[in-house]
């Protein structure tokens, strides 16, 4: 079952998931959970780098005041990923 710490911080990429709804370029956004370690991943495509940066500042402001230092085991891995 999950902590409390995780419960808000799905909580919170949830709201991230709402708020990127509509953006332009976005094909796919959502939060999975590892079976193997019950790691919340927040996994977001979009067509172009160019598209999510322009709706960035705006999706993320919704979550701007989450305190995710205290809701993070260890700091998350970010990845910008181009097709291989």
């Amino acid at each position: 079952m999950p902590s409390s710490r995780a419960s808000r911080l799905l909580a919170s990429m949830h709201r991230v998931d709402e708020a990127a709804q509509g953006s332009p370029g976005l094909i796919r956004i959502g939060a999975w959970r590892d079976q193997k370690s019950d790691r919340l991943i927040g996994l977001a495509l979009w067509e172009s780098q160019e598209a999510f940066q322009a709706s960035a500042e705006e999706i993320f402001r919704t979550v701007a005041d989450d305190p995710f230092d205290q809701w993070y085991r260890r700091p998350p891995e970010v990845f910008h990923l181009d097709p291989a």
